[in-house]
């Protein structure tokens, strides 16, 4: 990495650096006529598409094969790739070890920039290094919010995921649960955590994790009823997925139980059973404009030297609450994989 160009030795005030961050946003996105942005390398709009020389770009995750969530940060890295003439390479395995071996990988293949999802940061930081003394700048987005300037990433996107938590459990108080299970799908997943740490940081009733195989979906559907039917006590389930959220539904009509589900993040079917009222609400990271941002700043940074937060913040895309007062408008950029 050109340490010339290293956000770490240009701190500034966060309010700048979120002010920075929205400038750069509205540029990356940004589809004018093209004359004198398109001369200096900028994107050439009138093609739709950025006349800078072909860049490749490998986006590795910790994705659960069959996880609808990761299909729409996908879809936002291509949308990012196809405009920034960027080839992306794109690779997932939930095994912290194979993770790292997909980054070992890219840093092989002499790629532009890798983005990266920091779900087990100690297992990712001895590759992180190696790639960053071979050159090529890293990003992280989705987990990691608490590790990545200590790995030396030049930016990060995703939420705090202690802050939406809290928030969450906030809310589920003043609807008044009082015994909420938060369902853990991959234990020692350091975001995944943290969430229901906040959860039971701002919930002011009674809290106890629940762990469950997450790669495994009737598993999931038969521990989390089999908790259901030993505990009737349970009033609130909180999962930390769509699909987990949509098994809860059935585990509390086997269990025949009055429990309430609220989850974290959307897909299509999501935002139908917010509507029917299956599911009270959503916490919504807007995992597209994960995909899309890693992308389009690591373009921004080769081709301009640009970077998002100051190089100190984080852009954070959530949280937001999704639920009955506004799932239709959600909705239909839901049904395009966009949210």
């Amino acid at each position: 990495m050109n340490r010339s160009l290293n956000p770490r030795s240009r701190r500034l005030p966060s309010v700048v650096a979120v002010a920075a961050a929205a400038a750069l946003v509205l540029a990356g996105c940004s589809s004018g006529s093209g004359g004198k942005e398109a001369e200096e390398g900028g994107a050439d709009a009138s093609a739709g598409k950025a006349g800078t020389p072909q860049m490749t770009v490998a986006m590795v995750t910790h994705a659960v094969p069959g996880d609808t969530f990761w299909d729409i940060i996908r879809k936002g890295a291509e949308a990012a790739a196809a405009k920034d003439n960027v080839e992306l390479i794109y690779s997932n395995d939930p095994n912290a070890a194979n993770q790292a071996n997909l980054v070992q990988n890219a840093i092989d293949q002499k790629v532009d920039g890798i983005a990266v999802t920091l779900a087990k940061p100690d297992a990712m930081k001895d590759v992180i290094a190696k790639a960053q003394k071979a050159g090529i700048p890293v990003v992280g987005f989705n987990g990691g919010v608490d590790d990545w300037k200590d790995q030396g990433l030049l930016e990060y996107f995703g939420q705090d995921e202690t802050i939406a938590g809290e928030a969450l459990g906030k809310r589920l108080g003043e609807s008044g649960a009082k015994h909420a299970v938060c369902v853990i799908q991959e234990q020692g997943h350091v975001a995944l955590e943290a969430r229901c740490a906040g959860v039971k940081k701002g919930f002011p009733g009674e809290t106890e994790n629940l762990y469950v195989n997450g790669s495994d979906m009737p598993s999931v559907k038969s521990t989390i009823t089999a908790k259901l039917k030993q505990d009737d006590s349970i009033d609130e389930v909180v999962t930390l997925g769509a699909p987990f959220a949509l098994t809860a539904v059935q585990s509390v009509d086997d269990a025949g139980s009055k429990a309430k589900v609220a989850t974290f993040d959307l897909n299509k079917e999501l935002t139908g059973a917010i509507e029917k009222g299956d599911i009270e609400f959503a916490v919504d990271q807007q995992p597209y404009l994960q995909g899309y941002l890693s992308v389009d700043s690591l373009w921004l940074y080769k081709n301009n030297g640009n970077y998002m937060g100051g190089g100190e913040q984080p852009v954070l895309t959530g949280p937001a609450f999704v639920d009955k007062s506004n799932v239709t408008s959600v909705a239909e950029f839901a049904a395009k994989g966009t949210r």
